[in-house]
């Protein structure tokens, strides 16, 4: 391999570790290798489906239960938090209908 090569091979691994991705290597089945690429490729988004993905392996792997409370804080976490929404609706009797 030329000088070049290695050079350029060393930048992309800076600016990867720059950006907190780390490269390594997997051990599995040749049949799981796109499934495993995909989920590589979703947790280095680092957004919160990540975050959502990092939770649910973990616990399948660790075999916990899921952790009371997750609808509570998806909640708290909602963008229309402290927007002081009027939710109250009129009350109306509706039409009389004929039997």
């Amino acid at each position: 391999m030329g000088s070049s090569q290695k050079r350029a091979i060393k930048n992309y691994r800076s600016r990867l570790s720059e950006r907190g991705i780390a490269r390594f290597e997997v051990l599995g089945l040749t049949a799981d290798r796109d499934l495993i690429r995909s989920l590589a490729r979703r947790l280095a988004e680092n957004g919160p489906e990540a975050s959502q993905l990092r939770m649910a392996v973990s616990q399948t792997i660790a075999g916990e239960p899921p952790k009371k409370g997750g609808i509570l804080a998806a909640l708290r976490r909602s963008p229309l938090v402290g927007a002081d929404l009027e939710l109250a609706r009129p009350r109306e009797e509706g039409r009389k209908v004929d039997i």
